[in-house]
């Protein structure tokens, strides 16, 4: 890995960091309504699968060894444990494909932005809801009545927050791409 790589894994590691806690004080059902999805997306737009996926592993596993990185300041191993780890592992696999669907375009354009933006953030809803649904019906303390479709309605609130980031992740990204691809080809040609 070169150096610029390291750099960029490590900022949308914080990034990451920042976005779960920036409104860390709203939660719906459990949920904390957080930025982290809109830098997980990002992160696969901007650097691409492998270092994009390696960022948010990074980020995972600071958290995971205790640092107080994951949404409401929280951090540790108990964090498998805890209903929203799916959305944490999904971080990881929404940066690799967001990153794999603009790598599959020489020159990807505004449209193979949002398709990548989109197709990351179903998968994130996917995956996380999934898993919160399986973790609340056999191992977390789910609440009376609780049922697929209640985890599916608590997931409404931050919906629209959601998709208004998504489009704002694929409306940024394209300037934001070239300028990064310009200050990596420029440093790729003074080390050769």
């Amino acid at each position: 890995m070169r150096t610029i790589d390291l750099v960029f894994a490590g900022m949308f590691a914080a990034l990451m960091a920042v976005g779960a806690n920036i409104a860390q004080f709203l939660v719906v059902g459990g949920v904390p309504i957080t930025l982290q999805t809109f830098f997980a997306i990002l992160a696969g737009l901007l650097l691409g699968s492998r270092l994009g996926a390696i960022s948010m592993t990074v980020y995972a596993l600071v958290g995971f060894v205790g640092a107080p990185v994951f949404a409401q300041f929280t951090g540790g191993p108990g964090i498998l444990f805890k209903p929203t780890f799916g959305f944490i592992l999904s971080y990881i696999l929404v940066a690799y494909i967001a990153g794999k669907i603009i790598e599959s375009k020489a020159k990807p354009t505004l449209r193979t932005f949002m398709i990548a933006s989109f197709t990351a953030f179903i998968l994130n809803y996917v995956l996380g809801t999934n898993y919160m649904y399986f973790a609340y019906k056999f191992w977390a303390m789910a609440p009376e009545g609780f049922t697929y479709g209640m985890a599916w309605m608590w997931m409404l609130a931050p919906l629209p927050k959601d998709i208004i980031m998504s489009i704002v992740a694929a409306v940024m990204a394209p300037r934001i791409y070239k300028a990064v691809n310009k200050s990596s080809q420029r440093s790729e040609s003074r080390v050769a």
